[in-house]
């Protein structure tokens, strides 16, 4: 495929990124430019003759005049490179050279200081995407025998490497097509490095407390206390230019006159002064820091400048910012003990991972969390999370063996898309719940740079409930749901029974049930004078019933009784059941003491412990949460389906055809988005517009007949009584009697536009829509066409990239599903077509981020059959590369577009 000079991209940030070493330590990767001459210079200088041997297969201490600037100076077409740069030095830098129109020649050269960092891959990442875009499909690469770094960097990138030798070198061949394979390996390494950087800081040895102060009401001073009262195993120092010690610590001056290494600094000093901290941070070789410190884009456009300088420079020395404007980090982990927050207290140690963004609304969380006896690992308050975010920590958490649940509370989702691959990764191999705020309003935070969407709520539901996120309404629910997830086992069916000494109870629990989709046995009803024995056998015999996969308990206690002989019975029940048991005990909230089992860990409530819920309902409500993640995690994951027909290069140059004469976008034209459609195996059926009497005749001539007129309008789009559709007309007199029929209708408009149609077979017509989304990105939803289900909703929605499982919930997650599946005895229509439409438009989408709108409609299915009788389409030019495509990048608050 050519190479199209026109869509050359120019310094303008497309290719820019900020990105993770193996370490966790952040790099920046930029193209080349010729002022990086003397960056140039300074680099080969440090690298090693062997290194230089390497590159060029022969002794080459230093770069020419010439060499220089060829290596500076490339098109960005035929020729790219790449540099790597830390601390603004250049630590690494690779490029292809175009040998055809389709393949290049890939060459690196790596620092030996930072080799083993993972440079070569990420240069060779951004490198093939890139080539991708500019329409290079194979890259080669000559590689002496005995270099095995090199060599090792080509046959760990998940592509078919082809090798042969010859006159002693080694010459390495490989398309660049993002394979599965490929994909898997970056995916692998990217949540790698991004659990590196936040292991870092949770493991903190050593920390600076900037702005310590002596004042008893100063949050320098409670910082302070959080790390020495919580017992903290690692070293604390004080900074503050202004005192001698505090809270019994000896002050320092700034970070670099501390003795020793430094791996965090907690910041709260005034906003203005926080980036000469930053520098400070950057000479010591801090890790990372957590900025407690207001004043930044929670205030308005100046905040946000603030903001923006603050990241940028974090990135530009490799720091890891958490906030700013947070409330801090905790680590329970008992050999590390971390409380850098404003927390009062370390809540207690359990296996339940916490993120949120507010800080006012953390110390609230962490109340909640300790009067239930919850017990967390980790936990975080990210504030504008202008850096770290969900999704750092969603990497992280994934393979942390000290939690085993994950709560977020997200206020804003920056890079929904993202968040979606992990989240579906992570939920997997542990719970994911979370409540998203706003969800009404779509509202964003102050300080919060997020892209303004346009999806409806219903999209934000479909990517929870794509990824197996258990999504609940408030913080309330989610603690609910946590509990069990927490000290329960998952249940293995959605049949729940009930066991209390209550009717009453056991009726409401019965209704909630069938409110909440659950399947419920007949209540056993002990009497109000059951005693710890009898609920000893009724829940015993309740858990040993196949037909029963959860419990829940209801003990009303009788006047002047504890009630601890039947908590001490629950507790050691739970502790050895394998379904989980939920209970109303006492009226109480959370886990009481009297329902805990001993956890090894401490002071937090162990498996098998049994929460209670003040409300049977809640208990309930909980329940359904928990069974339906277990249904999904048990379902089958789906396939991501490749389809060995698609066009898409065929597909890209029309787009750019069509961008090339209107740059600002266009309406494609007919016969555009039939093109397009057949590049991805969709059929269209073509229309001929008409405007008079004589041209629908000819029309009819032309497409042989048995046809259909059609009046075109947006106030006759979808009528059930189809009265602007005339069907059947088999010659030139029923053309006549048609037209003279629906241009005489009393309900056609003057600008009513009329085309002629092949005759399709009767169906049930659908529509599907595919968008690009500022903040999601690519979007396919789909549903029943017509006025009631435009009125009720009733649209399913999906974020690419889809597996056949998503394909197949999307058709299923219909209201009107049953209509598809034989409704009162109809025939059932071709869903499975339906299904490989959706999949098929999602490819699209994926590819084409240019396509801003397309709609299907209407698209006729029946038990035999599917045709698309219609579409629109429309391409804009897209500025921004997607956050999440094929390559490892670090979101750029500065240009607005953050993690969750």
């Amino acid at each position: 495929m050519d190479s199209d000079p026109s869509a050359t991209p120019t310094l303008d940030g497309a290719w820019e990124a900020d990105v993770l070493l193996k370490d966790g330590r952040v790099a920046q990767l930029r193209p080349i430019q010729p002022e990086d001459a003397d960056k140039l210079v300074a680099f080969y200088s440090r690298v090693s003759d062997e290194s230089k041997y390497y590159r060029f297969f022969a002794p080459y201490p230093e770069l020419s005049p010439r060499d220089i600037e060829r290596f500076t100076t490339v098109d960005l077409d035929r020729r790219v490179a790449f540099v790597v740069t830390l601390h603004d030095e250049m630590i690494g830098i690779g490029r292809y050279d175009a040998v055809s129109d389709t393949a290049a020649e890939v060459a690196f050269l790596v620092e030996d200081a930072h080799q083993g960092r993972g440079v070569g891959q990420l240069l060779l990442e951004h490198l093939a995407q890139a080539g991708r875009e500019r329409g290079i499909q194979r890259f080669t690469a000559d590689v002496l025998p005995s270099n095995t770094r090199m060599l090792q960097v080509f046959r760990e990138m998940g592509y078919e490497v082809e090798g042969s030798v010859e006159d002693g070198v080694q010459t390495l061949a490989f398309r660049i097509d993002p394979t599965e394979s490929a994909v898997g390996v970056m995916r692998s390494r990217e949540q790698r490095a991004e659990a590196a950087s936040i292991e870092r800081i949770f493991s903190a040895r050593s920390i600076a407390v900037v702005g310590a102060s002596r004042r008893a009401d100063s949050i320098g001073l409670a910082l302070v206390r959080g790390l020495v009262l919580g017992d903290y195993k690692g070293a604390v120092h004080a900074v503050n230019s202004q005192a001698e010690s505090v809270s019994g610590l000896p002050a320092h001056k700034s970070v670099t006159d501390i003795p020793g290494e430094v791996d965090l600094a907690i910041v709260a000093v005034p906003a203005e002064s926080v980036n000469e901290v930053v520098l400070d941070c950057a000479a010591k070789g801090v890790h990372g820091l957590v900025v407690i410190s207001a004043g930044f884009a929670e205030e308005g456009p100046a905040g946000r400048r603030r903001q923006r300088e603050l990241l940028n420079l974090c990135r530009s020395y490799g720091l890891r910012l958490i906030g700013p404007n947070c409330l801090g980090i905790i680590n329970t982990t008992q050999s590390v003990q971390l409380n850098a927050s404003l927390a009062p207290a370390m809540p207690p140690q359990g296996r339940v991972g916490f993120f949120c963004q507010s800080g006012a609304l953390g110390t609230a969380i962490l109340d909640s969390v300790g009067r239930r006896g919850l017990g967390l690992s980790t936990f975080v308050s990210a504030g504008n999370r202008a850096d770290v975010s969900g999704n750092d920590l969603l990497q992280y958490w994934q393979e942390d063996d000290a939690t085993e649940v994950v709560l977020l509370y997200l206020e804003s989702i920056g890079n929904p898309r993202k968040f979606s691959r992990i989240a579906r990764r992570v939920s997997r191999v542990k719970p994911v719940v979370a409540v998203k705020s706003g969800r009404s309003t779509q509202g964003v935070p102050m300080g919060h740079a997020v892209k303004r969407s346009t999806a409806p709520q219903a999209a934000v539901d479909a990517m929870f409930r794509q990824a197996g996120v258990i999504q609940v309404d408030t913080l309330e629910e989610m603690f609910d749901v946590a509990q069990i997830l927490a000290h329960q086992p998952l249940p293995a069916g959605n049949r729940m029974g009930v066991v209390g000494n209550s009717d009453a109870m056991g009726l409401l629990i019965a209704d909630a049930a069938a409110a909440s989709g659950l399947q419920v046995a007949d209540p056993v009803s002990l009497g109000a004078d059951a005693g710890a024995d009898d609920f000893e056998v009724a829940v015993e015999q309740a858990l040993a019933n196949p037909g029963i996969d959860a419990l829940v308990v209801v003990y009303v206690p009788p006047l002047n009784t504890s009630g601890e002989e039947v908590a001490d019975v629950l507790a050691s029940i739970g502790e050895q059941s394998d379904k989980p048991i939920a209970s109303t005990f006492l009226g109480t909230e959370g886990v009481p003491e009297l329902l805990r089992v001993t956890d090894v860990l401490g002071g937090s409530a162990g498996r098998g412990s049994v929460p209670s819920y003040p409300a049977p309902e809640s208990a309930v409500r909980a329940l359904a949460r928990v069974v339906n993640y277990a249904e999904w995690v048990a379902s089958d994951a789906g396939e991501f389906v490749t389809f060995p027909d698609l066009r898409t290069g065929d597909a890209r140059a029309i787009v750019r055809d069509v961008l090339r004469l209107a740059p600002r976008g266009a309406v494609l034209s007919t016969e555009q988005t039939q093109a397009i459609l057949e590049c991805y195996g969709i059929d269209m059926w073509t229309w001929i517009n008409v405007h008079t009497k004589e041209e629908a005749i000819a029309a009819g001539e032309k497409l042989g007949w048995d046809v259909v007129l059609k009046a075109g309008s947006e106030h006759l789009r979808a009528r059930p009584d189809l009265a602007h559709i005339w069907r059947g007309i088999l010659g030139p007199d029923d053309m006549a009697e048609a037209w003279d029929n629906l241009t005489g209708w009393a309900g056609m408009r003057a600008d009513t536009r009329f085309f002629v149609q092949r005759n399709a077979t009767d169906g049930i017509p659908l529509s599907f829509s595919v968008t690009e989304d500022a903040l999601f990105g690519p979007l396919v939803s789909f549903g029943l066409t017509g006025a009631p289900s435009e009125l009720l909703g009733d649209r399913s929605y999906g974020i690419p990239p889809l597996t056949d499982t998503d394909a197949a919930a999307m058709v299923s997650g219909l209201r009107s599903a049953p209509l598809l599946y034989g409704y009162r005895g109809s025939d059932p229509v071709d869903v499975a077509a339906i299904q490989d439409l959706i999949l098929r438009l999602a490819a699209m989408k994926d590819d084409l981020p240019e396509i801003a709108e397309l709609d299907l409609e209407p698209v006729l299915v029946s038990d035999t059959s599917m045709t698309v009788l219609s579409a629109r389409a429309k391409v804009v030019p897209t500025a921004d590369r997607r956050g999440d495509w094929y390559v490892r990048r670090l979101s750029r608050a500065a240009s607005g577009d953050t993690l969750a």
